[in-house]
C-alpha cells in the first residue's frame, strides 16, 4: 500500500506525523511525506522519503502579508484571542501555495491513502480530486475538524472541489480527559526528535562543540546508546517509547505513582552551557553531578516572532531565589551575563527525551510541549502567547497538571509550587499512565491498512 503524509511546512506540524509514518514503513508499506521549507529536514533526518511541494516557500512572508492586510485580526492573533479568524487567513494562504504541489505528487505517487494534519488540508483536497481515502491526523489541542474546515476554502476553490470530504477517520493524540471526547482512533504519542537546524551533531552551548555526552538524553533519535541503556522501549525495539519506570520522576516524586527518581548521572554531565547567548565561545560549565537539586526546563517556540519572548528573562530574574537547576532551551537574546549560578543553557535538543529527567517545565504553550510534559508525567507552567498558545495554556490550567500565567508574573514562589505541589504531580502521573495505555502507532497503522485494503473485514 502507498501512503502519502501531508504536513504544513513547519517543524511542529510534521513531527507528530512521524511515528505513524514510520509504523506504516515498518509494516512494509511505501511512505512519502509531502511538505516544504523547514519540515523537509525533519523528514530527512528520520530517513523518511520526503518531497518538496512548495520550493522557496516562506512562512514569514505569508504571515507578514496576511497580518498587514488584516491588522485587527493580527492584533487579536498576537493576543491569542483571534479564535479561528487568523488561522483561517494564514493557513488558508499556506494551503493555497501547497495544494498544486501536493496534487501533482498525488498524481505521480498514486497513494492508496492520504494522511494529513488539520492545517494541511491541501492533502485532503488532493485526495478528493482523485477519490482517495483520507485520514486526518490531529497534532494540536484545537478541534482538527474545525481547523480543517476554516482553512480549506482557498485550496478547494483553486482546484474546483466543491467541499472538503469527510475523512475515513481521525487519529487522536490528545487524551479525552484533556480535550473532551472526539471521534476517531486514539494513538499513543511517541517521542520524536530531529536535528533540524544543523547537519552537524548538536552542540550544547557552543557551535561546533561536538555531540552531547553519552550520558545525556540528547540530540537526534532517542539516546539508545546511553549508559545503563538499551532501547528506551520495553515492548518494541527501536520504536522510541519511553519505559514506564523512567518517566515523570525526580527527587520530589518518590511517593507518587510510577516510582522513584531517574538516575541523575544520566543527565546534565558536561556540556550544558552557562553561556547566556546559547553559544559563541564562552567556557562550558557542566550541570552538577548526580544527587543534585530538582531540574526545571524552560522552552520557547520553534517559530520566532512577536510575542515569543520574555519567559526566560523572567525566570532568570528569580532564579537565585529558587533551589533548583534551571535549563534554558535555546535561550532568548539579551539575557544577563553572567547568568545566575543555577541557570544553564542548551541549543536544539530532543525535548521529549529530556522530559523524563526533569521535575517540571515552563513553556510557551505549544501543543507539542503540553502533550510531551503530560506524557512524561511532569507538572508544567504554560505562558499564554499568540495564536493557539493562549488556548493551549487554558487547556493546561483546566487539566490540573499545571497552570497558566503571564511570563512577567512568574515569581520564585510559583516555581517552588511547580516543584512541590503534590496534586499537580499526581494529576500529571495519571495523564502519563493514560497516554501510555493508548494504542501504539503500529496497531493504528495495521487497523488503517485493514480498513483501506479490506473494507468489508471485521477491522473496518
Amino acid at each position: 500500500m502507498r501512503v502519502l503524509f501531508v504536513s504544513a511546512p513547519l517543524l511542529g506540524h510534521v513531527m507528530p506525523l512521524v511515528p505513524l509514518a514510520e509504523a506504516f514503513r515498518r509494516a512494509g508499506h511505501d511512505v512519502l511525506v509531502a511538505t516544504a521549507a523547514d519540515a523537509l529536514t525533519a523528514g530527512r533526518t528520520r530517513k523518511l522519503p520526503v518531497v518538496d511541494v512548495a520550493t522557496g516557500f516562506s512562512f514569514d512572508r505569508i504571515a507578514r502579508r496576511t497580518m498587514l492586510r488584516h491588522p485587527f485580526i493580527a492584533r487579536a492573533e498576537l493576543a491569542g484571542t483571534g479564535g479561528t479568524r487568523g488561522v483561517a487567513l494564514l493557513f488558508g494562504a499556506v494551503n493555497e501555495q501547497l495544494v498544486d504541489g501536493v496534487a501533482a505528487v498525488a498524481d505521480r505517487f498514486r497513494p492508496d491513502l492520504v494522511v494529513y494534519e488539520p492545517l494541511a488540508v491541501a492533502g485532503a483536497v488532493a485526495a478528493a480530486r482523485r477519490g482517495i481515502p483520507a485520514v486526518r491526523h490531529e497534532n494540536n489541542l484545537f478541534d482538527g475538524a474545525v481547523l480543517a474546515d476554516v482553512t480549506a476554502g482557498p485550496a478547494l476553490r483553486r482546484h474546483r472541489v466543491d467541499a472538503l470530504p469527510d475523512p475515513v477517520t481521525a487519529v487522536q493524540l490528545a487524551p479525552a480527559e484533556l480535550v473532551g471526547e472526539r471521534p476517531g482512533l486514539p494513538m499513543r504519542r511517541l517521542p520524536v526528535s530531529s536535528d533540524t537546524r544543523t547537519s552537524a551533531p548538536l552542540s550544547y552551548g557552543r557551535p561546533g562543540a561536538g555531540p552531547p555526552p553519552r550520558d545525556l538524553p540528547g540530540a537526534g533519535p532517542l539516546s539508545h546508546d546511553r549508559p545503563g541503556g538499551g532501547p528506551l522501549s520495553h515492548d518494541r525495539p527501536g520504536d522510541g517509547s519511553q519505559s514506564r519506570d523512567q518517566v515523570g520522576a525526580g527527587p520530589l516524586s518518590h511517593d507518587r505513582p510510577g516510582g522513584g527518581s531517574p538516575p541523575r548521572d544520566r543527565v546534565g554531565a558536561g556540556s550544558l552551557s552557562r553561556d547566556p547567548r546559547g553559544g559563541g565561545g564562552e567556557p562550558v560549565t557542566p550541570l552538577p553531578p548526580a544527587g543534585g537539586r530538582p531540574r526545571i526546563a524552560v522552552t520557547r517556540s520553534t517559530v520566532d516572532g512577536p510575542g515569543s519572548g520574555g519567559i526566560m528573562r523572567a525566570i532568570v530574574a528569580v532564579a537565585p531565589e529558587v533551589d533548583a537547576d534551571i535549563l534554558l532551551v535555546r535561550p532568548e537574546r539579551g539575557l544577563p551575563d553572567p547568568l545566575p549560578g543555577n541557570v544553564y543553557t542548551t541549543g536544539w535538543l530532543n525535548l521529549d527525551a529530556l522530559m523524563p529527567f526533569l521535575d517540571a517545565v515552563v513553556h510557551h504553550g505549544g501543543a507539542g510541549t503540553v502533550l510531551g510534559a503530560l506524557a512524561a508525567g511532569i507538572p508544567q507552567l504554560a505562558v499564554p502567547g499568540p495564536g493557539d498558545r493562549r488556548h493551549n495554556a487554558g487547556v493546561v490550567e483546566r487539566s490540573g497538571a499545571g497552570w497558566s500565567m503571564s511570563g512577567a508574573a512568574i515569581t520564585a514562589d510559583q516555581l517552588h509550587r511547580l516543584l512541590s505541589d503534590y496534586g499537580l504531580r499526581m494529576t500529571a502521573a495519571r495523564f502519563r499512565d493514560s497516554m501510555a495505555a493508548r494504542p501504539h502507532p503500529d496497531e493504528v497503522a495495521a487497523h488503517l491498512a485493514a480498513v483501506i485494503q479490506h473494507p468489508s473485514s471485521p477491522h473496518a
